[in-house]
């Protein structure tokens, strides 16, 4: 299973980071709504698909969050 975990990734001059070794998806607190979605998604498919290009996880996590936006789906804010 893949953690996800959100801190401030201003140092690391990133939105998301995908750490395969630790199956650990580090995401930006900044993140909200619709970009949110997409870095999980994309951070994810790094994750499950090491071997694809980042032209690829790029394409894929765009079209993903597409799709899965377009449906409503929205994450609750806590």
């Amino acid at each position: 299973m893949i953690k996800v975990k959100h801190r401030k990734l201003g140092k690391e001059k990133a939105w998301g980071l995908a750490h395969s070794a630790f199956n650990l998806i580090e995401l930006d607190v900044k993140l909200k709504g619709r970009r949110h979605l997409l870095y999980l998604i994309h951070e994810a498919l790094h994750i499950i698909h090491p071997d694809w290009s980042e032209t690829k996880v790029v394409k894929v996590s765009r079209e993903m969050t597409k799709l899965i936006w377009s449906q409503n789906y929205r994450r609750i804010q806590p």
